[in-house]
């Protein structure tokens, strides 16, 4: 059987094929160029329905990425999906403290998932400007609060937990802590989906000269 073997034809024909199934929706370029990765990664042709911008979102993110920021994640998976190359040229960087010892003494110590532990670690490091969260809505959860006290400003939330316990409503909080975001509604999303969206961000940033 013959079959497509170069990745870039392999990408480029899934591109073509999820534009033509989507039609006309009247998304922005980049936001547009968001949803399609979604959809590339995912196959869901539903998160076309469900992914959710701020109006600031996409210029609030860029900016952060243009400044060479750090993204916080909450997963290594997250981590390893994120286009390090192109992240690297803008000067930025992940961190991921999750299983750092001293989120687990935390998580331990006050009866806390190691997720929300390893949130109010990163607070401290006001370098991080972009949050990336795909996995544990305790930890958008603490992010909110974090954000409330004042403790920690994000340029931009990243917010699509996946999962049947808080997930939904981890999403729907995060919307109302005064900051930027990109959410998906109701229980879908996950880490593949938080980083097709750091990098369709990436992929839409202007070469530098």
């Amino acid at each position: 059987m013959d079959f497509v073997k170069d990745p870039r034809l392999i990408e480029q024909g899934s591109f073509e094929i999820i534009s033509r199934e989507l039609g006309e929706r009247g998304f922005g370029h980049i936001e547009g160029n968001i949803i399609k990765r979604i959809i590339h990664t995912t196959a869901d042709f539903e998160y076309a329905d469900i992914t959710q911008l701020h109006p600031q979102a996409i210029e609030a993110g860029m900016r952060a990425l243009g400044s060479g920021c750090k993204i916080y994640t909450d997963t290594q998976m997250i981590m390893s999906g994120i286009n390090k190359r192109k992240l690297g040229e803008l000067g930025g960087s992940i961190v991921n403290m999750v299983h750092e010892p001293e989120a687990a003494s935390i998580a331990s110590s006050e009866g806390i998932t190691r997720s929300m532990a390893a949130m109010r670690m990163a607070a401290g490091d006001e370098s991080i400007k972009i949050f990336a969260i795909g996995n544990a809505p305790t930890a958008l959860f603490t992010l909110k609060s974090l954000i409330e006290e004042g403790i920690v400003r994000p340029e931009l939330v990243i917010g699509v937990p996946v999962g049947f316990v808080g997930a939904a409503e981890s999403k729907e909080e995060i919307k109302k802590a005064g900051v930027p975001y990109i959410v998906t509604r109701g229980r879908k999303g996950g880490s593949t989906v938080a980083a097709a969206i750091v990098n369709a961000l990436l992929y839409s940033m202007p070469e530098k000269l």
